[in-house]
């Protein structure tokens, strides 16, 4: 009936709910068998990468927040030279 079906032949009322019948079995069959694909060995490897990539978020997140705070003392020690600089300079 699928063939006939797919070349565009009519089925009549009968036929067609025995071709959605089969075509639902088959979703079944199909759905079950991917399932059985994922074994709990994949889900926890998985569950490992998100960890690990999580953990260098946050790695990476504090490296950057010490960075930001060096660079936020290096900034006051550079204002500070400078008013010495020009404190020191005798004026043109």
């Amino acid at each position: 009936m699928h063939n006939r079906a797919t070349r565009g032949e009519t089925l009549s009322p009968e036929e067609q709910a025995q071709l959605e019948e089969w075509y639902a079995a088959q979703d079944r069959a199909e759905a079950d068998d991917l399932s059985l694909t994922e074994p709990a060995e994949t889900i926890a490897a998985l569950q490992a990468q998100i960890a690990s990539a999580l953990e260098q978020v946050v790695t990476v997140a504090r490296q950057m927040q010490k960075t930001n705070d060096e660079n936020q003392v290096l900034r006051r020690e550079n204002a500070a030279l400078r008013r010495r600089l020009a404190r020191d300079l005798p004026q043109l």
